[in-house]
């Protein structure tokens, strides 16, 4: 029996212990490493498609197991760092008990931003049974905003008070409900895949390259959110020109 079948989901599996060990340390209040493992979590998602067609081996169980992955990594651990922040702009601290931290309102404000989880999971739902996103995508990415999360409150203990200022509860609360809207819409967005090594059709994927590179030797891990915003602004604007131009 060749070993070389169990490889691919032996790195899905790190993908999963990547994203329940975020889930944890989210919770408890370490958002640095939770950040640091959902990074992780995203490089073995990268590896394990890569084993899977470099060995020839892909097949139903893998899918499913990625999936279940990514909702945990990218779906369930970015909703729980999201709480924990919630919790840190509402008493000052991450640590202690998450939920009770005030009253009913409050309580409230940290356990809204685990539905980002639920989306995730129709996400990748949707996605399983959707024979139309083969070469691109329809979404946002689970792991787009996994690492989004990741990468944006990594830059907390380095500016605390910029996001104590503009980032309050009910801004989070909004901006999380525009990645829900995003995981389960129809707006097109492009595969970061390369394909050809030709810049025709290339052009906003070494746009995005050279906005990544600058934006993390400026901010480190922190700029990988500058290029996923703008990841998502070239998928919207690029929906909205194709529908304009189709409508004329």
């Amino acid at each position: 029996m060749s070993i070389k079948k169990y490889i691919p989901n032996s790195i899905t599996s790190m993908n999963l212990l990547c994203g329940s060990l975020a889930t944890a340390m989210a919770f408890a209040g370490n958002l640095q490493y939770a950040a640091l493992l959902i990074i992780a979590g995203a490089v073995f998602d990268f590896f394990d498609g890569f084993a899977a067609r470099l060995l020839g081996v892909s097949g139903e169980m893998g899918k499913e197991l990625d999936s279940l992955a990514d909702c945990i990594s990218f779906g369930l651990a970015p909703a729980a760092m999201w709480s924990t922040y919630i919790k840190w702009h509402l008493t000052g601290t991450t640590t202690g008990q998450l939920f009770l931290c005030g009253g009913k309102a409050e309580v409230a404000l940290v356990l809204l931003p685990l539905i980002l989880s639920v989306f995730a999971g129709l996400r990748l739902a949707k996605f399983n049974i959707d024979t139309r996103q083969t070469v691109d995508f329809l979404g946002l990415t689970t792991t787009a905003t996994g690492l989004f999360t990741a990468s944006l409150l990594w830059m907390l203990d380095e500016h605390e008070e910029l996001f104590r200022q503009y980032l309050t509860p009910y801004v989070t609360l909004a901006m999380l409900a525009v990645f829900c809207f995003l995981l389960v819409s129809e707006i097109p967005m492009f595969s970061l895949k390369i394909k050809h090594w030709t810049l025709s059709g290339n052009e906003l994927k070494l746009i995005l390259l050279l906005v990544g590179i600058g934006s993390i030797v400026m901010l480190g891990l922190g700029g990988l959110s500058v290029t996923i915003a703008l990841y998502i602004v070239f998928g919207v604007v690029k929906c909205l020109f194709s529908r304009k131009k189709s409508e004329e």
